[in-house]
């Protein structure tokens, strides 16, 4: 039996940078992946989504012109583009490979069981099974994976998820999205933009749920604007194929039921951790109803030596939560003192315009307790954002309204992506409204927006009336 210090089941976004960083504190690790390393975010989620959303974006400047640009005869080659982004994905899994051995971590591939407190059992592709001891940890980074529906079970074809969504070689001619959440909306309108008819469905009455409503509604008229319908409050019931290969959807809304017929249906109604058939249960691991495995401050479970990160950790199920997490787990197994202490998990949603969120929203602050002052700055206002053509939406800044200090700020606009994390860090710093207003911001930027709603909160905007 081979034994390490630490071994990570999971070589995602939580599992590789946790055996890197392990490797890196001279700690003898296996890193265990069931298909390739990356996880679902470098393979079928983040990076190959955010290859299509800005081939899209391209795609649709490209045709609509503007700024005196005018172009003819642009097509897109749905082949050609999936190589390209094929291409991508390829380059970094096999980084994931190089920078787990520079660091000094083993790659195992195979499915892996845990069979006690310190030992794994992975049994490979062709059967083969092979028992690893861990001295000091075990570390859970499996994952999650798409929710399917009963009523729609993907074929791969027309009934898909978010995985196959990635990987269509095909514009379909009209495309359902079931359920309105960040990964219905992001594909939807790549698809939305490459020439889909898009019509989504939301069974509550808000898209991007949890997203600070005046955000969310900037989005929604995008997709209006294209062409999209929206369909809140309404639930999916099922569907009938027709003779012409196309697919009637039932749906239900204010208590009627009707019908829409399209090529393709995308169901992205949700991820469930990957947390059963591990024998996680056998060795008295706690699972909550939800699937997910609680964790404390350094990332135990209720079983010494066993460790979880990442999205079968609990949400929010993103990305860059998963590395810290791993890094922190790293360091607490060396020996380290870590915890998961930061003030504020940014979020970013690659929309069209995209939204970026950090620390609490407006009604959050309400349901506290706290009285708010409020800040907002419109790209309309901005130099920058009128050069780039890109104008909608806003920089909201949420402050105490006794102290001064910022709690949220919420970005709709071009790169909100980029802009978050100086929100984020005038967070994890604890700093007030003058901290950012008085911070000086070069010119012409987007990120002056920022410092303009921070003026703007505290009555002393220049670019903008004050309320």
């Amino acid at each position: 039996m081979k034994t390490f210090d630490a071994i990570v089941i999971g070589a995602g976004p939580g599992g590789y940078p946790c055996g890197i960083r392990l490797g890196q504190l001279k700690q003898k690790t296996l890193v265990i992946e069931k298909e390739s390393p990356g996880g679902v975010c470098l393979n079928w989620g983040c990076i190959p989504s955010k290859a299509l959303i800005s081939a899209a974006h391209n795609y649709e400047k490209l045709r609509h012109g503007g700024m005196g640009i005018k172009v003819q005869g642009v097509t897109i080659d749905a082949n050609e583009l999936q190589d390209w982004k094929e291409g991508i994905v390829k380059k970094l899994t096999g980084g994931v490979k190089s920078l787990l051995k520079m660091n000094g971590a083993e790659l195992a591939m195979g499915n892996a069981t845990v069979t006690s407190a310190n030992t794994v059992e992975v049994v490979g592709a062709d059967g083969s099974k092979e028992t690893y001891k861990a001295e000091k940890a075990i570390v859970i980074a499996t994952g999650a994976t798409t929710v399917e529906l009963p009523t729609f079970k993907f074929d791969g074809k027309q009934i898909i998820g978010a995985r196959e969504a990635v990987s269509l070689r095909h514009v379909p001619k009209r495309m359902l999205v079931i359920g309105g959440g960040i990964i219905g909306l992001e594909l939807g309108m790549v698809y939305q933009k490459l020439g889909s008819e898009l019509t989504v469905l939301e069974f509550l009455p808000q898209i991007l749920t949890g997203v600070d409503p005046e955000c969310a509604k900037v989005v929604e008229r995008r997709i209006n604007k294209l062409g999209g319908t929206i369909h809140t409050s309404a639930k999916a019931l099922g569907y009938e194929r027709q003779s012409d290969g196309s697919i009637a959807v039932a749906y239900e809304k204010d208590g009627k039921r009707e019908t829409v017929v399209v090529d393709t249906v995308l169901v992205a109604v949700g991820m469930r951790p990957h947390s059963r058939n591990l024998g996680l249960e056998a060795v008295g691991v706690k699972i909550n109803e939800r699937g997910f495995i609680p964790i404390d401050k350094q990332g135990r479970t209720n079983v010494p030596n066993i460790y979880a990160v990442g999205d079968v950790s609990g949400p929010p199920l993103l990305a860059h939560k998963a590395t810290k997490e791993g890094e922190i787990v790293a360091e607490v197994i060396a020996g380290h003192k870590a915890a998961m202490d930061w003030a504020c998990m940014p979020g970013a949603i690659f929309t069209d315009p995209e939204i970026a969120t950090a620390g609490i929203t407006e009604a959050e602050a309400k349901q506290q307790g706290i009285e708010v002052s409020i800040g907002k700055f419109p790209f309309a206002a901005l130099g920058k954002a009128m050069a780039m053509n890109e104008t909608d939406g806003f920089v909201k800044v949420i402050a105490d309204k006794k102290t001064k200090q910022i709690l949220g700020v919420h970005i709709v606009g071009p790169e909100a992506s980029a802009m978050i994390s100086e929100a984020a860090l005038s967070l994890e710093m604890a700093a007030f409204l003058e901290d950012v207003s008085l911070t000086v911001h070069p010119h012409p930027t987007l990120g002056e927006a920022y410092m303009e709603a921070a003026a703007h909160a505290l009555g002393h905007a220049v670019h903008i009336a004050n309320r």
